[in-house]
């Protein structure tokens, strides 16, 4: 593991659990911003461009800036804060420590398995044989590749779904918007 990689992984984990554990929503919602570009950035680190740069313009871009926008206009109406610790907070943390447990034994007893030593049974008239498996190496696909797939095949289901997100945001801010209003009689 390199130096990196462990800073932006133990960054992107105390953003997380800041996320789920601040009580101002505003913080929540900045410290969810800090948890997408997190991940943009180990995307990013391990060669993944494309789902690194859908990230930022998804999630980051998009999703995070949505809901602080949401939180800052439906703030007018503020209930009591809740408790400091819930009463399922030790199931809750039980639970995730069980998980934890569980995926990290799973991971120690898994042999890694040399490329070259994988081999397939092919029965060929009547004869089995095995066969080695070699990697397939065709070529990655690049950002620039899957923009142009984008941009040409598939524009009109990228419309769609540019189109249907500003109407749930125009939507959004009318209902908002309704609420403020006073009642008048």
């Amino acid at each position: 593991m390199n130096l990196p990689f462990a800073i932006l992984a133990g960054l992107t984990a105390g953003s997380a659990i800041a996320a789920v554990s601040l009580r101002n929503l505003v913080h929540c919602a900045l410290s969810l911003v800090v948890t997408f570009a997190g991940l943009a950035a180990l995307f990013l680190q391990l060669n993944a461009e494309f789902v690194g740069f859908a990230q930022i313009l998804v999630y980051v871009g998009a999703v995070a800036i949505l809901i602080v926008f949401a939180i800052l206009l439906t703030r007018g109406t503020e209930s009591q804060p809740p408790p400091s610790i819930a009463a399922a907070t030790p199931w809750a943390i039980s639970i995730a420590v069980a998980t934890f447990v569980m995926i990290a034994g799973a991971m120690l007893q898994t042999k890694a398995v040399p490329l070259a030593s994988m081999t397939a049974v092919v029965e060929i008239a009547g004869q089995k044989m095995e066969v080695p498996i070699r990697p397939v190496t065709n070529p990655k696909p690049t950002v620039k590749s899957i923009g142009d797939k984008l941009m040409t095949d598939y524009v009109l289901p990228l419309e769609v779904v540019g189109l249907l997100l500003t109407a749930a945001m125009i939507g959004a801010v009318i209902i908002a918007m309704q609420e403020r209003r006073p009642k008048s009689q």
